[in-house]
């Protein structure tokens, strides 16, 4: 009897030990009452299990294992002896004035177990950093009694905890990563489709850290590229060896992945779609002798026809020359992406109009072709050099060759259909991939070209040489000249509205007084000409005189309700359920331009743009900006215009034609909504 009692005794005892719990309560600093802690935990036989509760006011996020670039994780500092096991949930990534930190926000439970407690008490200190414009190091001071009743739902929270900490299994069997330049390369393979992937690095071995990672995806496969520098913001020579840790996640399912650096692999030779994208490459630079930046340059090939007249042999020469200067003017664009490209600079089509010398030199070639077209260049530059740079748009081998290329410049601003997917493909691949796209490129926009140099009788289909040929001259120089005026309101970016203005002015006066001089006053058509350069050359008299003040009167307000991209914007649209519209443009992208007139100002779409559930993000890239040029490159894009579509129906996003459809965008803005 006496030995049943002690059993009984001893069994109400370990009970004890098993229902033992202890409880701090909210918790708030009188320093920082942006935050809230709670600490609750039970003792199981040798444990203790606890949940750490951290809810934060909106706008405020604390930080996860592994911080990132800036910040620190929360540490609770415990007596000699006692010892815990954190167990993270799956953080989000913040990216704040170009640094890039993992954690959380609004609210996040943090199951813990500890071990060494000896007594039904315990003290300790919670130390945690909460960050928003400013961050806060706040300690919290715990004391758990376990004598306090036992919580029934503690059980149940924990497990609910639990399930947020990301297994060991469940996303991809199949990852590897090596070092590729200054770029760790992570790739792997998923049952079914990858669905809004995500991943979440801890430092590498050697103090290495990874910044933003771009994460790429099609189908079930995954491709993820981080820069990563040492602790002195260097780049590693090598990681081959090196201890990874990240966790990676795939819509609802996260997994933790402990692996090992290997070395990279050995360069394809034919990347995998090469060949569909060497036919993206014809097929784009063929549209662009459609477009209309290469009009003029069209009309002044145009007029050397007419200037060969019948003779087969001269045309063919003349349309092989502008072939070659095509040709030649794509190749050196691959040099200079590729010199871009290996001294780690932005990459993108078009680029150089960013430049203001650049801008500047094509406004003086075209302005010197509309004069030779309206033939008074003689009178403006009697030098022998310029003399022979004004021929270059007339007749001869050597003006052919300067067409193409001079073809090839005024296309870049454009981008046509299949063009983006080509560029981007190139400027993505190894070098020799980069300059056979290039060359592509290239032949496609030749074509055309080549074949009137093949098949000489389809030039002469044009109407014998007459009277009329002085006209459809004066239209070829009205076109190049309202080229080069156009360039020159580009100008005004980098030297100001007021300097573009007076340039365009001379231009305006130099070519109406030269025209006047060699023009048929006689002719309707030289009154048609006088009376436009007039109007042209008052309007700008008129907007120069004018003060600021009374411009911006003048100017129409917007009627989409533009705001500056951002991803965090986006992020920040998605995470209230909003749709977003994308536009990337800038001044000197035709293409871009088209897309303003033909869609953007239709009502129906300003309509559509300007619903409360619509945010509509634009990013101006007229003047170099490093971040359009990665936010284009994490879409695996370098050419504008570019157009997206998010919403809970697209969290992903859905890239758009370069040539926008009012109908496609409105349509696809509304399957957006999910």
């Amino acid at each position: 009897m006496v030995n049943l009692f002690r059993g009984f005794v001893l069994l109400w005892l370990s009970c004890i030990g098993i229902v033992h719990a202890a409880d701090t309560g909210w918790l708030v600093s009188p320093q920082n009452d942006h935050a809230r802690i709670r600490f609750q935990a039970e003792r199981e036989q040798a444990h203790i299990k606890g949940l750490l509760t951290v809810e934060l006011k909106p706008g405020w996020k604390t930080y996860w294992r592994s911080p990132g670039e800036g910040g620190v994780a929360p540490k609770i500092s415990w007596p000699e002896g006692v010892t815990d096991s954190w167990s993270w949930p799956v953080p989000s990534r913040f990216d704040i004035s170009g640094m890039t930190t993992q954690g959380y926000h609004d609210k996040v439970t943090i199951p813990i177990v500890l071990d060494g407690v000896k007594s039904d008490t315990l003290d300790g200190t919670l130390t945690l950093s909460t960050c928003s414009n400013v961050c806060l190091l706040t300690d919290y001071p715990l004391h758990l009694d376990f004598n306090q009743p036992v919580d029934e739902g503690f059980q149940a929270a924990f497990e609910q905890a639990m399930r947020t900490v990301p297994g060991t299994s469940g996303v991809s069997a199949d990852l590897a990563a090596w070092l590729s330049v200054d770029k760790l390369v992570i790739t792997g393979t998923t049952d079914g489709k990858w669905d809004n992937p995500g991943i979440y690095f801890d430092p590498l071995e050697g103090d290495v850290l990874p910044g933003e990672p771009v994460i790429k995806h099609d189908g079930n496969t995954l491709r993820v590229a981080v820069p990563v520098t040492d602790e002195w913001g260097d780049k590693p020579v090598s990681l081959e060896g090196k201890k990874l840790s990240f966790v990676l996640t795939n819509g609802g399912n996260a997994q933790q992945t402990n692996m090992t650096v290997g070395a990279a692999p050995a360069e394809p030779s034919a990347p995998g779609g090469t060949g569909k994208m060497v036919l993206f490459a014809l097929l784009g630079g063929l549209i662009l002798n459609l477009m209309p930046c290469v009009l003029p340059v069209m009309g002044m090939k145009l007029n050397s026809i007419l200037q060969a007249g019948s003779d087969r042999r001269a045309i063919r020469l003349r349309f092989l020359a502008t072939s070659a200067g095509i040709l030649t003017s794509f190749m050196l664009l691959a040099a200079m992406v590729t010199a871009l490209k290996l001294t780690g600079a932005s990459l993108g089509w078009g680029i150089q109009f960013q430049n203001p010398w650049f801008i500047g030199l094509m406004v003086a070639v075209t302005f010197l072709f509309a004069l030779n077209l309206f033939g008074a260049f003689e009178m403006l530059l009697p030098s022998a050099a310029a003399g022979r740079l004004a021929t270059a748009g007339g007749t001869g081998l050597g003006g052919s060759f300067c067409e193409g290329m001079f073809a090839t410049l005024l296309a870049t601003p454009c981008s046509a259909p299949f063009l983006g997917t080509a560029v981007a493909f190139a400027l993505g691949a190894p070098l020799h991939s980069l300059w056979l796209i290039f060359l592509m490129l290239g032949v496609g926009m030749s074509l055309p070209w080549l074949f009137v140099a093949l098949v000489p009788k389809t030039a002469m289909m044009l109407p014998k040489p007459g009277r009329w040929m002085n006209t459809l001259k004066t239209i070829l120089g009205l076109m190049m000249l309202a080229s080069s005026l156009w360039l020159v309101t580009l100008l005004s970016l980098h030297l100001g509205e007021a300097v573009s203005q007076i340039v365009m002015l001379v231009l305006i006066a130099i070519a109406l007084a030269l025209f006047a001089k060699k023009g048929q006053t006689s002719s309707p058509l030289f009154w048609v000409v006088v009376i436009a350069l007039s109007v042209s050359g008052g309007y700008q008299l008129r907007g120069l005189l004018n003060s600021p003040s009374d411009a911006t009167t003048q100017s129409v307000a917007q009627t989409i309700p533009w705001q500056p991209l951002s991803e965090e914007a986006i992020q920040h649209a998605l995470a209230q359920g909003k749709r977003v519209f994308v536009d990337i443009s800038a001044d000197w992208c035709v293409t871009c331009k088209v897309n303003e007139h033909r869609v953007l100002r239709q009502p129906d779409v300003i309509a559509a743009l300007s619903q409360p559930d619509v945010v509509a993000l634009r990013g101006d890239w007229s003047q170099p900006s490093a971040l359009i040029a990665e936010f284009l490159a994490k879409r695996n894009r370098y050419a504008i215009p570019f157009n997206e579509v998010y919403g809970p129906g697209a969290p992903d996003g859905e890239i758009l034609s370069p040539l926008l459809d009012k109908h496609t965008l409105v349509t696809t803005l509304n399957n957006a909504k999910g």
